[in-house]
């Protein structure tokens, strides 16, 4: 079943390729997007904590001689390389691993669905376990040589591993949503989701809002409880640098959290879009694991509907005819009819018992159709529809269900050229025609709980008696002067009448009318 088309981006985003890649494409793609990641949320981070411990924070200056030169030029260098090896290698590798089951192309168990959905948060809890473990490490030797330093170097390194691990959280899970839409196909996200749109504007808040205010009250505070560490300009350099990384970095969130919420919402809309067009085979790929995914899944589940809908419709239309289809779809269909000025025509094939004997059966089911189909395509053409095929034989309306201008023409008009196409495209069989025409009972006749629309009255029983009495006359096409008289003058040039016979069943004679060449 196709995918959006590749400029619609099917996974949100041209970076994250298209789900029909292959499977070591993906790996690569996701290890490389999740390297990335991993390593620009760090150096942000740690641009964040060189920002704040040096001009944004009152304190200490952790960075003067006293702060002995191995902690600030061996310990911190180490450990943070140390983090970085640890946490982008680490745990890209360790995901990459998490994943095999998509390297190689195979359906998932519930657990590998589970672990491929949690993987942002799994990835997240290293770097929280990391920039913890980094915060008691330096903020233990810093308070050591210097305890008044301890609350400003574990406020900076704290607010920098709050941005870090928000942001390798929003990031990884737009790195891994290749991953998360074959998770996802596996099973429904209904009953497998691991976070929310909810959790996510969380995430947005604390990065965005949360920690920027903290720190600004941490340095009302600090200016409350040692006035004389901290000068007017201090505490405007410290609320001005720490204003701009809340700009910058506030608007990088939400940017990020704004694309995670709306690239679903795009997908799904460019998906009704297609259906609008007509194009019901769309199948969006589910990639989100929130409500959002929910969305992509229900829009699936309903254009499976509407397609298989659309397919009942079809075959509905195939059986009993477009218009009967379409009166019985639009409002609720009823036993009974009305009275209607119909035109008719009865087609039978001649010799059929013949050629059933002398063909193999799959030899005469190819002629029937052949035959049925030069048939059904100018009844269309004319406006009418085919009631019903009986065996060798079918019955066409013009008239009903649906009313058209001239329906003893287009009924006179299609005998003809039925006949002409038969003698050129099916050599291998001849077919007599009676054409008929006067007031009939058009409705749905049967039980309840099983009926067809038919026509019954007595321009249909002529019909058949004339398709009869045709298979001996010369062109094998028949019809009754009432009818030629009924159709315009352009139609009932080309025919002519003939004697006046009383047909079987019937009381009154009919004057009949052959076609003039």
């Amino acid at each position: 079943m196709p995918q959006l088309r590749r400029s619609a981006a099917p996974l949100g985003s041209r970076l994250l390729g298209d789900t029909s890649e292959s499977p070591r494409r993906r790996r690569v793609r996701v290890q490389i997007l999740l390297t990335i990641f991993l390593l620009g949320a760090n150096l942000i981070g740690a641009v964040i904590v060189g920002a704040l411990v040096s001009v944004v924070v009152p304190g200490p200056n952790v960075l003067e001689p006293k702060f002995y030169w191995w902690v600030n030029y061996i310990v911190i260098p180490v450990y943070v390389g140390l983090a970085f090896i640890v946490g982008v290698v680490w745990g890209t590798t360790r995901a990459v691993r998490a994943l095999r089951w998509a390297i190689e192309d195979r359906k998932p168990t519930r657990q590998e669905q589970v672990n491929t959905l949690s993987m942002p948060w799994q990835l997240t809890r290293v770097q929280i376990f990391l920039w913890t473990v980094g915060l008691v490490l330096i903020t233990t030797i810093d308070g050591i040589i210097d305890p008044q330093s301890i609350p400003k170097v574990a406020f900076t390194i704290g607010a920098g591993g709050t941005v870090v691990c928000a942001f390798s959280y929003l990031l990884s899970e737009f790195a891994l949503r290749p991953a998360a839409a074959r998770a996802l196909e596996a099973g429904d996200p209904r009953r497998i989701r691991i976070a929310g749109v909810m959790g996510r504007s969380i995430l947005s808040w604390i990065l965005g809002t949360g920690v920027p205010i903290a720190g600004l009250m941490i340095i009302a505070i600090f200016s409350f409880i040692r006035p004389y560490q901290t000068d007017a300009d201090r505490m405007a350099v410290a609320i001005l640098a720490l204003g701009g990384i809340t700009l910058v970095f506030g608007f990088f969130l939400t940017l990020l959290g704004g694309f995670a919420t709306t690239a679903p919402i795009s997908n799904v809309r460019s998906g009704m879009a297609e259906v609008e067009k007509g194009n019901l085979d769309i199948h969006l790929a589910v990639y989100d694991g929130t409500e959002l995914g929910e969305l992509q899944s229900g829009f699936n589940r309903m254009a499976d509907k509407v397609r298989e809908r659309e397919t009942i419709r079809d075959l509905f239309g195939r059986h009993v005819g477009q218009e009967v289809a379409e009166a019985a779809l639009s409002k609720n269909p009823e036993l009974g009819g009305e009275e209607r000025d119909v035109a008719v025509f009865f087609i039978d094939l001649v010799g059929s018992t013949e050629i059933a004997s002398s063909r193999p059966p799959a030899e005469v089911v190819a002629l029937l159709n052949r035959f049925f189909a030069v048939v059904v395509d100018e009844v269309d053409e004319h406006g009418g529809f085919i009631n019903k095929f009986e065996g060798d034989a079918a019955l066409a309306i013009f008239g009903a269900p649906a009313e058209i201008d001239d329906a003893c023409g287009s009924a006179l008009a299609a005998a003809r050229e039925i006949s002409r196409r038969l003698r050129d495209e099916v050599p291998e069989c001849s077919a007599a025609v009676g054409v008929a025409s006067g007031r009939a009972v058009a409705g749905n006749v049967g039980a309840k709980s099983r009926f067809e629309y038919t026509v019954i009255g007595d321009p249909v029983n002529e019909a058949a008696r004339l398709s009869d009495l045709a298979k001996n006359a010369p062109g094998a096409i028949l019809a009754s002067k009432i009818t030629v008289d009924g159709a315009s003058s352009a139609e009932a040039g080309h025919w002519e009448f003939g004697d006046s016979v009383t047909l079987r069943g019937r009381s009154a004679e009919t004057v009949l009318a052959s076609p003039t060449s």
